[in-house]
């Protein structure tokens, strides 16, 4: 896939490795950035060569936050509108609210929330603001010795955004996400490794190296199906209010998986060899779309 704000390479092994691409600018985020982002996971999920996705920042930055030197509105926001909350129910893919209303860096992180490959986050340097939240919904955060990590918003005015007000006290738990939020600090890798942001932290040159490990680590001999389908399940079921609910889709899910990919493994356990899967992420079971 092509893209002017960012840069899209799959190895054989089926790692993407998805580059915020604007060094000038310390890959500062823009509109543009937020479409092609949305579009990349989009893509990547439709993508059987795609296994996983390892999302870095090219130069000295991971990203610097939204580019606050364009003109007019620097969010991209219709200043003309006075949306509602129930504009944003009955009306959500509506160009005028989608272009005008909708937060970008949301539309972004609902597309990394949606996506069937694991994504891990390879923090090389500076993510603040936007450059923080996108994180949020990616499954691993690895981070430089470099990076510097902060929830900035309060420092110009505005709030939390890219749903991180979901994501943020989830990972780190409440107390820590109010004090990150509130204070608007910037932080160390280190800070953020003992907050529970970070899975851990790497020597800069380490970095994507240990990244391309762990991608492997979790894709290699897996089922592309079941990794799929197991990404969403901890996502969503952790969020509903009852076991019930996760036992229901679990119980379904582990039909379909064991229909095919499940035979094999099963077959190559008993005999002792690598499993041989055939079952694709894109080849999800009915249930999913009414699931989802």
């Amino acid at each position: 896939m092509k893209f002017n704000t960012l840069d899209w390479v799959v190895s054989p092994d089926g790692i993407l490795t998805l580059t915020l691409n604007r060094p000038d600018k310390m890959n500062a985020f823009t509109v543009e950035m937020a479409n092609e982002l949305e579009a990349a996971f989009n893509g990547a999920s439709a993508d059987d060569t795609v296994r996983a996705v390892v999302v870095t920042g090219a130069g000295r930055a991971f990203c610097a936050g939204m580019d606050l030197s364009v003109g007019g509105n620097v969010f991209g926001l219709d200043e003309t509108q006075r949306p509602t909350l129930k504009d944003m129910h009955d009306r959500l893919d509506d160009p005028a609210i989608h272009n005008g209303v909708r937060d970008t860096g949301g539309r972004v992180t609902l597309s990394i929330f949606n996506c069937t490959k694991p994504v891990i986050a390879a923090i090389n340097g500076a993510a603040v603001g936007i450059g923080a939240t996108m994180t949020l919904a990616m499954d691993f955060r690895l981070a430089s010795e470099k990076a510097r990590i902060g929830f900035v918003f309060g420092k110009i005015g505005i709030v939390p955004e890219a749903c991180s007000s979901w994501f943020l006290p989830r990972l780190v738990g409440m107390q820590q996400a109010l004090e990150w939020t509130y204070s608007a600090d910037i932080i160390d890798a280190a800070e953020a490794l003992r907050g529970g942001l970070l899975r851990s932290v790497h020597a800069p040159d380490k970095l994507l190296e240990d990244a391309y490990a762990l991608a492997r680590k979790i894709t290699a001999n897996r089922s592309p199906l079941a990794v799929a389908l197991t990404r969403q399940m901890l996502y969503r079921n952790s969020a509903q209010p009852h076991p019930l609910e996760a036992h229901r889709v679990d119980s379904l899910a582990v039909f379909y998986t064991s229909l095919k990919d499940g035979k094999e493994g099963v077959q190559a356990f008993l005999e002792k060899r690598d499993p041989k899967f055939t079952a694709k992420a894109t080849e999800l079971p009915p249930f999913y779309k009414e699931w989802k």
